[in-house]
């Protein structure tokens, strides 16, 4: 009776797992920094009008698959509507270090600007910044 109590938990507990899609992962940001630079030596958070933005994302123990975005937004900028979305690329990859960058054909307008950085399509973190 045991045995079969046992077996019936274990076939519901699997069904369950099932029905839910679940998907256990370690991957983690492990350091995200703004920079002037695409290698990072130049680390800011407050950038020229006429400055290319680089993040510079670690990954750590992230699978092939597991998927990166970056969102931009001008929060409060001259000239423009609060919370102006600018742009965002995603992408996909494994561990190590990831560079996105966002320029721009003229100068950026003074303001506060924001990064959000989205994990797998979970909101990871939010980097703030100022161009001056």
């Amino acid at each position: 009776m045991r045995h079969r109590a046992l077996l019936f938990t274990l076939a519901l507990l699997l069904l369950a797992g099932l029905a839910c899609d679940l998907s256990f992962s370690t991957a983690n940001i492990s350091e995200a920094t703004l920079a002037r630079d695409a290698d990072g030596n130049e680390p800011t958070t407050v950038f020229n009008q006429d400055d290319v933005f680089y993040l510079l994302v670690d990954l750590a123990n992230a699978p092939d698959d597991t998927m990166v975005r970056a969102a931009w937004t001008a929060v409060e900028v001259e000239g423009e509507e609060p919370d102006l979305f600018i742009d965002e690329t995603e992408l996909t990859t494994g561990d190590g270090r990831i560079t996105f960058d966002l320029s721009n054909d003229s100068l950026w307008p003074v303001g506060t600007y924001k990064v959000d950085l989205y994990l797998n399509d979970e909101l990871d973190r939010t980097l703030e910044f100022q161009v001056q």
